[in-house]
């Protein structure tokens, strides 16, 4: 099951898997999309039209999560990002991305894990970002939640390995990406053309590359795998200040 996966990292997720051989169930707002992706792969694809931020949808597709007997991975992808400060913004759109970067993340993974530690194989990716390892102005809620999936896989990871369970879970961390992300939220490229720009389809494959090898964080790109190595080392008074003063990073991760 991949959410999230009518356009960009979704998308790439679901053409690779397909490559791959999985059978996929598509779950994302815009059905019309979905029809259409489904409609190019060689594999046998479900389209489950949802909405994250809704419980309703989040317990139908638990509960289709638990009752798939061939289940062996869940792509945790759905997401958006605003660029106002907090209190500026909406309450409830900040509300709707903590209820589907965390609540839906939260009961997705536990149906899964369910179900695929009962098989003893399998895995989770959780997509997060660069965005996990930094805070920029106008992006709190954006850079407080990815940062929370990072955590979460990390645990996830040490209950797993407490039992020695075969099922892998993985933070999937990229940087700027070419997609509609940007697009949706009103931000021009041209604005943050100097920072390296990646393509979904080469995010992607290095997700599945790190998840046959059983990496926990991966973070696609030299540049940004240097910037979080140096960067999360940095005393916080310093790291605060950059963030404060960086042109790049203001709610654009």
């Amino acid at each position: 099951m991949i959410t999230g996966a009518s356009s960009g990292i979704g998308a790439a997720f679901a053409r690779q898997l397909a490559e791959r051989g999985y059978d996929l169930i598509l779950v994302a707002r815009r059905r019309e999309r979905l029809e259409r992706l489904a409609a190019e792969l060689p594999v046998e694809t479900e389209v489950l039209a949802g909405d994250l931020s809704l419980r309703e949808d989040c317990e139908r597709l638990a509960a289709r999560l638990r009752g798939e007997e061939r289940l062996a991975l869940l792509v945790n992808n759905a997401g958006f990002g605003t660029k106002k400060r907090f209190w500026e913004a909406e309450l409830e759109g900040q509300m709707r991305m903590h209820q589907v970067h965390v609540m839906a993340t939260v009961e997705l993974t536990h149906a899964a894990l369910g179900n695929l530690v009962r098989q003893g194989r399998g895995g989770v990716i959780n997509v997060a970002s660069v965005a996990a390892f930094s805070r920029s102005p106008s992006n709190t809620s954006y850079c407080a939640t990815k940062t929370w999936m990072v955590a979460f896989t990390e645990g996830l990871a040490l209950d797993l390995g407490s039992m020695g369970s075969g099922v892998k879970v993985q933070a999937l961390c990229p940087g700027f990406t070419y997609t509609e992300f940007h697009d949706v939220m009103g931000v021009s490229r041209e604005r943050i053309a100097r920072v390296p720009w990646m393509n979904a389809e080469d995010v992607v494959r290095r997700s599945l590359a790190g998840l046959d090898r059983g990496e926990l964080v991966v973070v696609p790109g030299w540049r940004y795998r240097l910037f979080t190595a140096i960067f999360s080392r940095l005393p916080l008074r310093i790291r605060m200040a950059l963030q404060a003063r960086s042109p790049h990073t203001r709610g654009r991760l």
